[in-house]
Parts: structure tokens; sequence; C-alpha cells
């Protein structure tokens, strides 16, 4: 089995790095950035199973790149992360496509359990 791909937007490097952490000794190839541009970009360039992004960021909102992302890519599986957490804000996520939403701040379980059921629900 390929090892699924993991992109992470955040512009705060703390969630970079625990993403990292709990994800790649559960076998995932995991890719981080701290821009929403940036991030477009990387995954024009290369194949990703799933996308973990933050909504609040400098240069790009997370909800402008999971618009972005699921005009480019609709099979994409993209979660939100979010401190700033709202439901109307969670709601908008999901409408747009987002598959789930994970409020700040967040146990290693909670990135684990979502991104593992996220893979299980799409199989």
């Amino acid at each position: 089995m390929d090892k699924k791909k993991i992109l992470v937007i955040d512009d705060e490097a703390i969630v970079r790095v625990s993403c990292q952490r709990v994800l790649t000794p559960e076998g995932y190839d995991v890719i981080v950035t701290s821009k929403g541009s940036d991030a477009i970009e990387i995954l024009e360039k290369d194949k990703f199973d799933l996308v973990l992004t933050d909504l609040k960021m400098p240069d790009m909102d997370g909800l402008e790149v999971l618009k972005k992302i699921k005009s480019r890519w609709p099979d994409m599986i993209v979660i939100i992360i979010t401190g700033y957490s709202t439901i109307s804000t969670a709601v908008q996520a999901i409408k747009l496509g987002a598959y789930e939403y994970i409020e700040k701040p967040f146990t290693p379980e909670d990135i684990l359990t979502t991104v593992n059921k996220a893979f299980n629900d799409n199989n």
C-alpha cells in the first residue's frame, strides 16, 4: 500500500510540527507549509490524499484554500483546523466541501482520529 500524503497548512510552526509528530509515525507522508498560496503551488506539483488547513492565515484564509482545492481537485479530503471556532464558519466550511473541523487546541488523538476516519470514510 502506498503511503498516504498529507499537506499541512498553518502559519503557526507549533501546529505544523505537532501534526508532523503525530502523523509521520503512523505511516503518513507529511509535508508542511505556512502559506495557503504556497500550498496551492505544492498541490499543483505533487499528488496528496488529504489537506489539513488552518482557517486564519495571513496570506490566504482556510476557506479560500478550501475553495481553490475543491474547484481543482474535487476529491481531495480537506480538514479545517481553527482556533476561532464559530458555528457559522464550521457550517460554511462543511458546505464548501470540508470533511471535518478540528478546534485548537487539539490533542494528538484529535488529529489522528479525524485523519484516520477521513481515510476510512473515503475509501
